[in-house]
């Protein structure tokens, strides 16, 4: 049986820090000739195939029965079984409804995990070339084996870890892996140990894209022991959490289970040994009790919020792949973002163009050639400098790529400096297509990385005149000149001011490039290395970047109003990765740390350094992991934005993983709970402000469901403790639950934002539900619905009306109760008794006629008179009744008045808090 993970003899060393003869060596692999096929099948059977292994998951039957097992679903199949026991099958039917609807959802959202694995696999090409035998041969890419000479090409994906022994301008695209955010440069010379994968150049990796060059490489790590086989392994064995409100509503469900045990077993005791209740009697009382208390329509209520904050969250471009993801965005106290695709644009913009007469700064962002130039802040105009358009025409001559506008889109086809480039010389005028028709190229010598410069060589069609222009690293550059140019010509060349600028610019986070022209006689038509080997003139080095999108500096803006922290983490370069940081004002001082700067740090000590820094540069996919698990433990809720492969673990682990739906990998996609449609950050936030709407919304209902019930609970507790008649029945009880729970309280999920949302804190992850006001306010209120109930019951009884027209008008009290409690919870923060908070929303409109058309049926039609023990209301008591409801709504508001004014009277930070745990109260 083949052993998927025994490792190559590489494996137990570092290949990237040894010589490529030394890695052939330890592989036991001729340069030339490659495996024999025995050989390859020897080591096949050794070392398995080359892909991700399965993960054992639970079968779909265990998935489907765990949906069951919560405490809160143990309530409501009891709920069902108590309606049942009293008759209600109607009631029994729409909880068990619920309870499975509930399951299903889970259960279809639980296969995301394997999916993520499945977009994992599906990186890696079916079929690649390698060397064996000393012939060329293609095999399926799982049949690679360590030690395969493997052949790389433009345009194919990397089927295998692999160290580098032949290289040829070799440029590979890592940005799924690695967050590079252009093609790395690779070469076949060995890299110091220890090295971040990002810096490991003699190394071509797995699932990783080859953008240009060719090479070739010797298999030293296949399967699971490839880099994106460890990452497979971390989205397959990464521990799924729990949102904060299912967590604080299995402890709610906890102890509200206890305290209706405890509370049903006191009833019955008492009733049967204090007040002599046949234990039939008492039973039935008990059912009613354990009805009135069970918040059946919660559950319902709280995935329609959810699912409303959905659909205003897909109108934002937000698709929501999980419904507690909704609920868990208001509490994000942390995003952390990756750089390239999510916080830049993914497209390299020139930025400076440093000549020896001064600075130009160029505006406009990505490839669209609009922007200009300025100098000292006054603008340039471009035909008026000649170094600036000498600049230009080097930009675009020197230069391979084109740029594509499709619509207001543009892009670049070919490198993404050189389409930067581009962009830069149309900014200063010039039209490619027509300047390279003008001055046509002759001759070239293509960028290789060994000696890091291109050059080309020109002749004008109308002069003749011959230059040769010349586009590389500053420091090559720098070599092959002897003068600089001026607006005035030429003059000497100072090599030491150049080194101090690019060493300048390099810290202000820009990719530098040099450019440089050299002139030649008209009949110069071949261009050698020689040529271009000295006495050239250097015109000045240009300042890249990957530069923010114009719309995340004022969503950062936002979210740090809202107590949001944004950190960026990413595999660039710190200096590149902080420059963007202080663009995007990310915190007030920015503190960045490296991956082996993270290396060094304990797990202990790792959550306050965290806290403290904004800026984490030349990650690994472990790194980000352990930076949100980290930020976890110190006790924040954590966002997670990605795009690519490596950021899967980490969405995954995160509280709330976000993945951007245009750039994006499959694997990230799989991975999160939320996919931007826009790969916009600003959508981000306006999930956030719907997030909080919907917590705040589902609190609502909290605080107007627990209340309303309590009364009904309270007034037969207290009944049964005087030795009253009962002012209800179980089976009324049961109606006034079905009516209102759906009809009144879910009409609080179709609340809008309130003002301020976004500049309050975020709740803490263990602010309670029942904490503060709230528990106050579910006293107070009960107190007021028992008053109500026993006020009305006994108005009718002293009167000398039937028992039945007593509990039709107790009924029909709580109705009114409740619906005028419905229109003081709206508002927390400020009075209910407005114009606007008389109206309502269409939703609360809609929802108090249906209850209204229900009572008149409960109270006047026949059948359900006959099932309910109802009779016909007078017209008065219905305005006694009606009254009830006012008075309530009244002194509701005045104790919402009294509680600001004590709060405001505390202190504006006391007042604060006692707000912010007020909002749904």
């Amino acid at each position: 049986m083949a052993k998927r993970d025994d490792p190559s003899p590489s494996e137990t060393s570092l290949p990237y820090a040894l010589s490529a003869g030394d890695v052939l060596t330890e592989q036991d692999v001729d340069p030339h000739r490659g495996l024999s096929g025995d050989e390859a099948a020897a080591r096949l059977d050794r070392y398995g195939p080359n892909r991700l292994p399965d993960i054992q998951q639970r079968g779909a039957l265990m998935r489907f029965l765990l949906q069951f097992h919560n405490l809160l679903i143990y309530v409501l199949l009891a709920a069902a079984a108590l309606a049942a026991a009293i008759g209600n099958v109607v009631d029994a039917t729409v909880i068990v409804a619920v309870v499975l609807l509930n399951a299903i959802i889970g259960f279809i959202q639980e296969g995301r995990a394997e999916r993520a694995l499945e977009a994992i696999r599906g990186m890696i090409d079916p079929r690649a070339a390698v060397v064996r035998a000393g012939r060329r041969t293609d095999i399926p890419a799982e049949d690679i084996v360590p030690g395969d000479l493997v052949l790389l090409e433009p345009g194919t994906r990397v089927p295998a870890d692999l160290r580098l022994i032949r290289a040829r301008n070799l440029r590979i695209d890592e940005a799924a892996l690695t967050g590079e955010s252009v093609p790395v440069d690779k070469s076949t010379g060995a890299v110091p140990a220890p090295a971040a994968l990002a810096d490991r150049t003699s190394m071509a990796f797995s699932g990783t894209f080859v953008a240009n060059g060719t090479a070739t490489g010797v298999a030293v790590a296949t399967g699971a022991n490839s880099e994106l086989g460890r990452i497979s392994a971390l989205v397959g064995t990464v521990e799924r959490l729990t949102t904060p409100l299912i967590r604080q509503m299995d402890r709610f469900a906890r102890r509200l289970t206890g305290i209706i045990l405890a509370a049903c077993t006191a009833v019955f005791a008492f009733a049967v040994y204090v007040r002599d209740y046949p234990w039939p009697d008492a039973f039935m009382v008990v059912i009613g009790l354990a009805v009135s208390a069970i918040p059946e329509g919660l559950p319902a209520v709280m995935t329609i919020a959810m699912a409303i904050g959905v659909q205003r969250m897909a109108a934002r471009n937000a698709i929501i792949r999980k419904l507690p993801a909704v609920e868990t965005l208001g509490s994000v106290s942390v995003i952390c973002s990756d750089k390239t695709g999510t916080l830049t644009r993914n497209e390299m913009t020139v930025r400076s163009l440093l000549t020896a007469d001064g600075r130009f700064e160029t505006s406009g962002a990505g490839y669209k050639p609009q922007g200009g130039f300025t100098a000292d802040g006054k603008p340039v105009e471009q035909n008026g400098c000649s170094i600036l358009t000498e600049a230009a025409r080097a930009a675009i001559l020197c230069n391979d790529a084109e740029l594509r506008q499709d619509g207001d889109d543009w892009t670049a086809n070919g490198d993404p400096m050189e389409g930067a480039l581009v962009s830069f010389g149309m900014k200063a005028g010039f039209d490619p297509s027509l300047l390279r028709k003008q001055i046509p190229r002759t001759d070239e010598i293509p960028f290789d990385t060994e000696h890091c410069f291109m050059a080309t060589l020109h002749h004008g069609h109308e002069t003749g005149r011959a230059v040769a222009f010349i586009k590389g690293a500053p420091e090559r550059v720098l070599a092959m000149c002897g003068t600089q140019l001026t607006a005035n010509g030429e003059e000497a060349l100072d090599a030491d001011r150049w080194r101090r600028e690019t060493e300048a610019t390099a810290r202000r986070g820009q990719r530098m490039l040099a450019l440089a022209m050299k002139p030649f006689h008209k009949g110069h038509r071949d261009l050698s290395f020689s040529d271009v080997g000295g006495g050239a003139i250097f015109i000045g080095l240009v300042g890249l970047i990957d530069p923010p999108r114009d719309e995340v500096l004022p969503a950062i803006r936002e979210c740090r109003s809202a107590g949001i922290d944004v950190k960026m983490i990413t595999g660039d370069h710190a200096g590149t990765a902080t420059a963007i940081a202080r663009e995007l004002d990310l915190a007030p001082e920015l503190k960045t740390l490296t991956g082996s700067q993270l290396d060094e740090v304990d797990d202990s000590d790792l959550p306050a350094i965290v806290r403290e820094t904004t800026v984490f540069a030349r990650t690994s996919p472990s790194h980000k992991l352990r930076l949100v698990q980290a930020l976890q433990q110190d006790r924040a809720v954590t966002a997670m934005t990605g795009d690519g492969v490596n950021d899967a673990p980490a969405l995954k682990r995160s509280d709330v993983g976000v993945a951007m739906g245009m750039k994006g990998t499959d694997a990230a996609k799989e991975a999160a709970e939320i996919v931007l449609a826009d790969d916009n950050f600003a959508s981000i936030v306006a999930a956030v402000r719907e997030g909080r709407t919907v917590y705040d919304n589902l609190r609502k209902v909290i605080a107007w469901t627990l209340p309303t019930n309590g009364g009904e609970g309270a007034a037969l507790i207290a009944a049964i403790a005087f030795g009253l008649t009962l002012p209800m029945t179980a089976i009324q009880i049961l109606w006034i639950n079905m009516v209102t729970a759906v009809a009144l309280g879910l009409t609080l999920a179709f609340e809008p934002t309130e003002p301020g949302t976004m500049t309050k804190p975020p709740r803490k992850p263990g602010e309670r539900l029942l904490a503060g006001s709230v528990l106050w306010r579910l006293l107070f209120v009960s107190m007021l619905f028992a008053l109500g109930a026993f006020g009305i019951f006994y108005y009718a009884m002293e009167r000398g009306l039937s028992l039945d027209m007593a509990r039709t008008m107790v009924v029909n009290t709580i109705v009114a109760m409740k619906i005028a409690y419905l229109f003081s919870v709206r508002y927390v923060h400020g009075t209910s008794l407005t114009w606007l908070g008389a109206l309502g929303t269409p939703a609360v409109l809609i929802g108090v006629a249906v209850t209204v058309a229900a009572q008149l049926a409960f109270t006047y039609l026949p059948p359900l008179q006959a099932i309910f023990a109802t009779e016909s209301i007078a017209p008065f008591d219905g305005l006694v009744i009606v009254g009830i409801g006012i008075v309530l709504l009244i002194v509701v508001e005045l104790e919402k008045a009294i509680f600001r004014f004590v709060a405001g009277r505390t202190g504006g930070g006391r007042g604060q808090r006692i707000a912010h745990s007020g909002r749904a109260a």
